[in-house]
């Protein structure tokens, strides 16, 4: 029976993974397009987009939370932790907004590119997934990262914090229940950033962006009923009479990165026990990618023009498979699932992404107007741009 169940949810991943890829295909949900359109042109069409694809996901977990329908105080990974690595969640998310700019998409969108037969994409998927393996199954984070995150990693549970979502944050201090705290917190956070979304007359006439962040966000939320609702994975980590459990059981919903590692894990040895839900969502976004793009005829192979773009894919795809997996999480990991936990952390990685993904655009912006302009003074200049510095220490001029 329990096979069963397992085979059902993994099932029910598969359809969802299907729906968000041949979605993030036709409405062209992307989020670092999202972060580019934002920065380089001032449409927020599709950052919009990502953000109502949070509200949904947000607005459903607090509503079956608060039913007692699910529970995401131990999910995969965990993401409500009280051991607060703040390290972590800014450098993590730091250098996957970097990478995924070099690599031209994040995990979601290079596994969709991919579908629509994008070679340089696959490029991405091995080389993320290569790295994201090192750094779960091998000493690689240990070695780099461990020995001074863990001694700053804030312990919650040492003043009396039950995790580090919103609701356990501001519940502890004023000593409301975080369940009524967080479904409260969640409500308020919902109805303000959809009435800010909303105020946009472009995006209100926007089929292709309203439809992509409410599939999306549905995609997310199902994830979550899947594996954490009624029939959920959970019981099989209690499974005794197994004599080997498969990989990747809990609670979960869509991440990329990790998953990515999985693949790389399964595809040379294909088992029932590395049969995972990353797996399943990773093939199943590429083919609903694919059978989109081939029902449109707009499956077209690409592959690299230059020696230079190859490096840039390279490089990035590189940071991303560390960075998601510091971050414990990409853009759909943290910036849409693990904010629907209310997470700190989800939020903090959030807007690390954002910042070097944007950071990064205005690098490449600078170094084409000015070809003997070093990679500090565009960086400084850009974070001008951004308002992340004063006018003053600008260094180059916007023409």
């Amino acid at each position: 029976m329990e096979l069963t169940l397992l085979n059902q949810v993994l099932t029910g991943v598969f359809a969802l993974s299907l729906i968000l890829g041949a979605v993030a295909n036709r409405t062209n949900f992307c989020t670092m397009g999202a972060v580019s359109d934002w920065v380089n042109i001032g449409d927020t069409g599709r950052m919009r987009a990502w953000f109502l694809a949070m509200s949904v996901a947000v607005l459903g977990a607090i509503v079956l939370e608060f039913l007692g329908i699910l529970a995401l105080d131990g999910t995969r990974p965990p993401y409500r932790t009280a051991n607060f690595a703040f390290p972590r969640y800014l450098l993590g998310g730091l250098m996957f907004g970097i990478g995924m700019t070099l690599a031209s998409g994040c995990g979601n969108k290079n596994l969709v590119r991919i579908g629509g037969g994008n070679l340089k994409s696959v490029l991405v998927l091995v080389v993320a997934g290569a790295f994201a393996y090192l750094m779960n199954k091998t000493d690689f984070y240990a070695v780099l990262f461990y020995s001074w995150i863990n001694p700053i990693t804030v312990d919650l549970a040492s003043i009396g914090l039950e995790g580090q979502d919103l609701g356990s944050l501001m519940g502890g201090l004023v000593g409301v229940e975080p369940m009524i705290m967080r479904t409260a917190l969640g409500a308020i956070a919902v109805a303000v950033v959809l009435i800010l979304i909303f105020r946009s007359a472009d995006f209100r006439a926007s089929r292709d962006n309203i439809a992509g962040g409410v599939i999306v966000g549905l995609c997310v939320l199902g994830a979550w009923y899947l594996t954490g609702g009624p029939t959920g994975l959970e019981a099989l980590e209690e499974a005794e009479w197994m004599d080997q459990k498969p990989e990747g059981l809990g609670v979960q919903s869509f991440s990329f990165i990790t998953p990515m590692g999985e693949t790389l894990t399964y595809l040379p040895q294909p088992s029932s026990v590395l049969l995972t839900f990353g797996v399943v969502s990773v093939a199943g976004v590429i083919l609903g990618s694919f059978a989109y793009a081939i029902s449109t005829r707009n499956f077209r192979i690409e592959w690299f023009a230059e020696m230079a773009d190859f490096v840039r894919h390279l490089i990035g795809a590189m940071l991303m498979g560390v960075g998601g997996v510091l971050a414990m999480g990409c853009t759909i990991g943290q910036g849409i699932t693990g904010v629907s936990t209310l997470a700190l952390g989800s939020f903090i990685t959030l807007a690390a992404i954002i910042v070097g993904s944007a950071a990064t655009m205005k690098v490449q912006y600078y170094k084409m107007l000015y070809d003997d302009a070093s990679v500090g003074d565009a960086l400084i200049t850009g974070l001008v741009d951004l308002h992340l510095l004063p006018s003053g220490m600008r260094k180059l001029e916007a023409l």
